[in-house]
């Protein structure tokens, strides 16, 4: 009876706060839901079967891409959720830099099942870090919010105090491929090195553009005795 009744009080709430703050879209900013019908629909989901296994990028059969052979990611393999274009962009925009955190989670959500038919591949889950700064400035680090959501899937740990950011950089979609090699070089370093020390390590961030911040980051764990490191994206660029 007692259970009845808090349930009864919690959705009355939920419903009260509803009215008051109502849900929007985090694609399309239509109220109602965090991600509409129309928006979900309108993703477009990377296809393992059609893509590099490293980068992801679209071949039309599972193959190495060719600027995958030529030059090494310094990640084995690489997971992919969406293309960032169209709804997608927005709706990462919004959980990005908009604090819409609850958007996040719903992405990751949206591919669950292919999460896990690559969770057996790893051991922990390592969010791509952001300065103090940054971090203040927004108020988060979305690949934290996209690292625990894949640990909810997967049961698989997080390790928040392995992998640092030393220094700003400029955000990567805003630089041409030139400037955003230079612009992360150097910019991670590694403690607590005995966390991941012969451990298989899923590497985690919100986007991925030319790879060279996956690569950089990539190597600084590979250093401190990672077994090896896989990545995931939430979005990719289209190529």
């Amino acid at each position: 009876m007692l259970l009845n009744s808090t349930n009864t009080a919690h959705n009355l709430f939920k419903a009260v706060l509803e009215i008051i703050y109502p849900v929007h879209c985090g694609g399309c900013d239509k109220k109602g839901d965090i991600l509409c019908r129309d928006c979900i629909d309108s993703l477009q989901v990377v296809e393992d079967d059609s893509t590099c296994p490293v980068c992801g990028r679209w071949l039309g059969e599972r193959a190495v891409c060719g600027e995958c052979i030529q030059n090494k990611r310094g990640f084995r393999e690489g997971y992919y959720g969406f293309y960032f274009e169209n709804r997608l962009r927005d709706a990462i925009h919004a959980f990005k830099f908009r604090g819409r955190k609850d958007v996040g989670k719903h992405l990751v959500r949206l591919i669950k099942e292919k999460i896990i038919s690559f969770s057996g591949s790893f051991d922990c889950i390592i969010p791509m870090p952001v300065t103090e700064r940054r971090l203040k400035e927004r108020g988060f680090n979305q690949s934290f919010i996209i690292g625990e959501e894949i640990s909810k899937i997967t049961g698989k740990p997080v390790y928040h105090s392995v992998l640092y950011k030393t220094r700003d950089t400029m955000d990567q979609y805003s630089l041409n491929r030139d400037e955003r090699k230079k612009n992360i070089k150097g910019a991670f370093t590694a403690k607590n090195g005995h966390e991941i020390k012969a451990k298989k390590v899923l590497l985690v961030d919100d986007l991925f553009t030319t790879g060279y911040t996956a690569k950089e980051a990539s190597g600084v764990l590979l250093k401190a005795g990672a077994a090896h490191a896989l990545f995931f994206a939430l979005a990719r660029t289209p190529s």
